[in-house]
Formats: structure tokens, C-alpha cells, sequence
């Protein structure tokens, strides 16, 4: 059926619940132009602006009230269950996604209708709203749309997490950064008060930047071998910076690495001044997309407002362009194996958490003791010694003392650390 052989089809007998199913039971052009045409002919004094915009979400919107258009079908949705961590008392929760509705809506005294409509064509899901208001104007429509996808914008106790090719918002993430604290990351107090205090002066410094008629953005590479502290600075700095946060995960969509690099930078730009977090940088980067995402990085277009962490285990595989074009990353934190003095603060700081645990005795000889025997240990191997140690006294009769258990348990992680 061609457009033309629609514009005499009789809509008006028909729902437009009904029209919808008909139209997936038959040869079809594309739905969102079914629609267009179907809701036009059933509301000819009415204006329609049809939006595929992924920041619109008008059933969430609180400022709206959403409520049945009366004599039609009632709205037609996918049902799953979240059962509850096994941990936590309950059943879990029903959550349902509405993947068709017609609905009325009011907004600042004014009303609209609403159709939400969800469908598969091809590889790919398409999600719009099809908003429509009496009158030829479209302003109000126009105004509902930037209100609705502002607040749908804002981040409520989440961090925007970039995956499989879109942005997401995670409040998981939000809670695990929020556990984050300075005073757990264990280095040298130099280095992290140096770290801390180049995050804080960009955000402080735009004027500077433009005083000095250069771009305000900035670099900044945590490299080293694994386990000694660069992913928790990242999250202290997510925690503790006032700008918002932006991660990723990776690179890989369905439409192409180019496209999600391309997102993943206009993302980072809206929301500027903005973190932009690429943990695993020689993960990320291969041969095929390094010259898109160096242009995104240090082209033409304007990062201002842009904080870049990196952060990479393996700074060898990276791509001179990467690792050291100036001003791409320009600050280079080296996050290497504790040296005795930071073993014996990290030994301090168990020390300190386990004090008020009275069949746990900890003497501050016993400090130095475990400092030495762990050189060449990663802040991970060091905590794995602490961690494992704790799970033999609480899951066994064992009836060594806490020094003995945690001398035993370096000298089986020195086996591992030689091994590899």
C-alpha cells in the first residue's frame, strides 16, 4: 500500500489501537509514516510533531499529567520481573514498558494527545512519541519536548554510562563511587594531593584558559601496572568533582565504533564542563577508529569545558598519537607497585579499621613486618593479603594468630607474584 492508496482509507470507523495491529499483520511501509498519516486524518484540526528524541520520556514527566483518551483500547505493554537480591526480604518488583498507548496529557493548562509507540524494524528498536495539540501551532508541543527532555537530562543520583552504543544512567555506579573516599586511597601523599589539586584548578580555571586565549581542556593519563590505585581515584574524583560524570565502556555498537565515538564526545560537550572518563585506553583504541577518535579529541570541534581521564595498564600499546601528542594527554599520573613507605601506610590503615575488633591483635611491630615481606606487591595483592587473612579467621576453627595467618597468606600470594 502506497501513501497515495492511504489517503483513502477510512480511519474514522476505525480505533486507532486497532489500526496499529492491523498494520503489523500486513505488508507495511514504515511505521512511524503509518502513524503520521493515521493520527492526521483522525485529528485534522489538530498540529503533530513527531519526536524520536532518546532524552524524551513524557510518562515520566512529572510536571505532566497523563491520564486515558476515554474509548480506546487501554495501553499495550511488555511485563517482566526483577526479583529481589537474595539478600534483601521480598518478591522483587513487576516492571512494565509501555510499547503502545494513546494517552491524554495536561501541561501547564494546556492539553495534548499523546500516542507512545515501540516497534522492531530490521536490527534495529525505534521508540516515538507522536504529540499532538488542537490548533495549527506547534509552540506548545515545541515547549513540552524541552521541558520533558531537560528533566530527563538531569542527573538524580546517577552517573551517565555510555555502553553498546548509547547513554544510560546508572544509579548502581552512583552508589559504589559514592563509597569512594581520599582518605582510602593509599599513596603517597605528594602525588595524590598533586592529582587532586590539578582536577580541582581546571574546573576552577576557565577564565585562566581564555585569559591565555587557549582552549580550556585538559588530558590526564593514569598509567601503571594493575591493582595500585587508578580505578578508585577515579571514582574519588566522580565523587568529588561538582561537574558530572561521564563513563565508558566501551566503543562497540552496532552502528560502528566512529558512531559511538562520535556520542560519546557530543554528549561530553552538552554537558560541559563535564569528566569524561576511558578507563582501559588500549582496550578502547585500535587501528581502525584511532583516527576518528584523535579528531574527536583534538580536532576542529570545541571540547571546552572537558576534563579527559584515561587510564591504561598497558601505556606500551598505545599509539605514540595517543600517548604522547601534547595536548591530548598532556598530565601523566604513573600509579606504580607501593614502595615501602606506602606499604606501611596501607598496613597503617588496616590497623586503624580493625582496632575496635578485639580478637584481632595488630601491634605495630607486626607493621613493618608485613611492609617488608610485601615488596613488589600491587596496593590489590596487599589488600587480597588483608582480605583473605580476615575470611580464615571468620570461616574456620584456625587457631594461629592473626600475624602468623597473614604471613602465611603473603608467602602464598609471593608464589602467584613469582609465577607470573
Amino acid at each position: 500500500m502506497t501513501l497515495r492508496d492511504w489517503e483513502h482509507v477510512g480511519f474514522a470507523d476505525e480505533t486507532l489501537y486497532k489500526l496499529w495491529i492491523d498494520h503489523w499483520s500486513a505488508k507495511q511501509p514504515g511505521a512511524d509514516v503509518f502513524l503520521t498519516n493515521a493520527l492526521r486524518q483522525k485529528y485534522p484540526d489538530h498540529a503533530l510533531i513527531v519526536s524520536s528524541d532518546a532524552n524524551l520520556n513524557l510518562l515520566t514527566f512529572p510536571e505532566a499529567r497523563v491520564s486515558p483518551i476515554p474509548g480506546t483500547e487501554p495501553p499495550l505493554s511488555h511485563v517482566v520481573h526483577r526479583p529481589a537480591p537474595r539478600r534483601v526480604d521480598g518478591p522483587g518488583q513487576v516492571v512494565s514498558r509501555i510499547r503502545f498507548a494513546e494517552l491524554n496529557l495536561e501541561w501547564r493548562n494546556d492539553a495534548f494527545i499523546v500516542v507512545v509507540a515501540e516497534w522492531a524494524e530490521g536490527f534495529s528498536e525505534f521508540r516515538e512519541h507522536f504529540i499532538l495539540r488542537k490548533g495549527i501551532s506547534v509552540t506548545a508541543i515545541n515547549a513540552l519536548i524541552i521541558a520533558a527532555s531537560a528533566y530527563n537530562l538531569d542527573l538524580r543520583e546517577e552517573i551517565l554510562v555510555f555502553d553498546q552504543g548509547s547513554w544510560n544512567k546508572d544509579h548502581n555506579l552512583w552508589v559504589e563511587v559514592q563509597k569512594a573516599d581520599w582518605a582510602d586511597v593509599i599513596l603517597d601523599e605528594e602525588f595524590k594531593d598533586t592529582l587532586q589539586k590539578d582536577v580541582d584548578n581546571f574546573f576552577k580555571s576557565e577564565h585562566v584558559y581564555k585569559d591565555l586565549a587557549i582552549p580550556w581542556k585538559r588530558g590526564i593519563m593514569f598509567l601503571g601496572p594493575p591493582g595500585n590505585g587508578k580505578t578508585i581515584s577515579v571514582k574519588a574524583i566522580m565523587k568529588y568533582t561538582k561537574a558530572p560524570s561521564l563513563y565508558v565502556k566501551s566503543f562497540h555498537s552496532w552502528q560502528g565504533e566512529e558512531y559511538s565515538i562520535r556520542q560519546i564526545f557530543q554528549k561530553a560537550r552538552m554537558m560541559a564542563p563535564s569528566v569524561l572518563v576511558l578507563e582501559d585506553l588500549d582496550s578502547l583504541i585500535n587501528d581502525s577508529n584511532r583516527s576518528f577518535f584523535l579528531n574527536e579529541l583534538d580536532g576542529l570541534e570545541s571540547n571546552d569545558g572537558i576534563l579527559v581521564i584515561g587510564t591504561t595498564n598497558h601505556f606500551d600499546r598505545l599509539d605514540p598519537g595517543v600517548s604522547n601528542r601534547p595536548s591530548r594527554f598532556d598530565r601523566k599520573f604513573f600509579f606504580d607497585n607501593p614502595s615501602l613507605s606506602e606499604r606501611i601506610s596501607y598496613c597503617k590503615y588496616w590497623q586503624k579499621k580493625l582496632r575496635h575488633n578485639k580478637s584481632i591483635d595488630f601491634p605495630k611491630a607486626l607493621i613493618e613486618h608485613i611492609a617488608k615481606l610485601t615488596a613488589d606487591f600491587s596496593f590489590a595483592y596487599l589488600k587480597e593479603a588483608f582480605v583473605s587473612t580476615l575470611i580464615t579467621i571468620a570461616g574456620s576453627a584456625d587457631k594461629r594468630s592473626f600475624a602468623e595467618i597473614i604471613e602465611a597468606q603473603v608467602n602464598s600470594l609471593r608464589k602467584e607474584l613469582d609465577q607470573d
